[in-house]
């Protein structure tokens, strides 16, 4: 383990800007990483020396839908049926978990897409609220509709209620998941919008995790009272997740080295950009895990049977991190490895059963018959 040294703001804006290149965070096409940052080891994966493997499988048992365009996010609904968002089409769509049947429900107004942005996070609150993250022409904002399914077809939308605007966009590095946890709380992943030093400033809420109430207002227990940050130092986070001991996790993108899984607690410092990846630096707090980009470059997140299930864009796959507590109870494997291609967005039904997306018509995958889809994959 080593830290890099810091050197001049000048000099990481130089470097920044000279290797602006795609991202969909670290690794989908390798970027450059601002100079001055602490990186840990970054000559070998990290790994568990000689603990092994834990047992487990993954099957698909169907493909739920296919011919979707560019799913992000998604719920499910009482009685098992799914609400996707379209990333570049602005519009959200339901799919009958019994016969994959898709019927769109409505579009939402003001959705403005580019590169990573559009219509991104999805989550369902109280009474038919339906909650979504998207970009507009002028920032990254949270709005709530109601969602009526007895409305004709294509105009179940009420008008969207914006929650939470002001979240600074760009073409790259949007954050975008939403999640009520178990508090009743909405967390909210951002990203730093391609400006790192976005991260580590406090009253900022990009490169952050948000936790407000169901109204946008900071939540009570907050590390500061006036604000909805709940943490900071992050680059670019799009998975969230609780396990059964009600402790938060979070995925994230590095750039060209770590991508991280972190156990996400209130008021701490995550690094970026001073740090990516693991570090001896006891300022910042270190990721339970970490992967080379090629291997993960990870959006969605899910908890189910003891594990943690992380799904790979550039990594072409899908993660178990097996949990015991806050530490990892064995070494992560990966499954479905470029068999469907890059994988998006991952939730957790009821009876431990997996529901997760896959992502090759975003512009960066190699499509294939039938993309996009959804899959149900029973894990034990």
């Amino acid at each position: 383990m080593h830290r890099r040294a810091a050197v001049s703001l000048a000099a990481s804006v130089v470097l920044l800007l000279a290797g602006c290149s795609s991202g969909d965070g670290g690794g989908e096409e390798p970027d450059k990483r601002p100079s001055g940052s602490d990186r840990s080891d970054n000559s070998a994966p990290a790994g568990k020396g000689d603990v092994p493997p834990a047992k487990g499988a993954v099957e698909v048992v169907k493909t739920v839908a296919e011919g979707l365009k560019s799913p992000w996010g998604m719920v499910v609904l009482p009685g098992g049926d799914l609400l996707v968002a379209s990333r570049d089409e602005g519009t959200i769509t339901r799919v009958a978990a019994d016969s994959g049947k898709k019927s769109e429900v409505g579009e939402v107004p003001g959705v403005r897409p580019g590169g990573e942005g559009g219509l991104l996070g999805l989550a369902m609150g109280d009474d038919s609220q339906l909650y979504a993250y998207f970009t507009s022409d002028s920032d990254n904002r949270i709005v709530r509709m109601i969602y009526d399914e007895k409305k004709p077809k294509g105009q179940q939308l009420g008008a969207p209620d914006v929650i939470f605007r002001g979240l600074e966009k760009d073409q790259n590095h949007n954050g975008g998941r939403i999640a009520f946890g178990p508090d009743g709380m909405l967390y909210v992943g951002t990203g730093e919008r391609y400006h790192p030093d976005l991260a580590q400033e406090k009253d900022k809420p990009n490169g952050k995790i948000l936790r407000m109430t169901p109204d946008g207002e900071p939540a009570k227990g907050n590390p500061k009272a006036d604000s909805v940050v709940y943490d900071y130092g992050h680059r670019n986070v799009q998975g969230l997740a609780w396990d059964d001991e009600k402790r938060l996790w979070a995925s994230e993108f590095g750039q060209d080295t770590w991508d991280e899984l972190n156990h996400i607690q209130p008021g701490k410092n995550y690094g970026w950009p001073v740090v990516e990846g693991k570090s001896e630096n006891k300022r910042y707090v270190s990721p339970l895990e970490q992967w080379r980009t090629s291997e993960a470059s990870p959006s969605g997140l899910a908890y189910a049977k003891g594990s943690l299930w992380m799904a790979g864009l550039r990594g072409n796959r899908l993660w178990r991190i097996p949990l015991d507590g806050t530490k990892t109870a064995a070494e992560p494997q990966a499954f479905l490895e470029r068999e469907y291609g890059r994988l998006r967005t991952v939730v957790a039904l009821e009876n431990g059963d997996l529901l997760v997306t896959t992502s090759n018509t975003d512009g960066r995958g190699d499509v294939r018959d039938g993309d996009d889809r959804i899959l149900r994959l029973k894990v034990s």
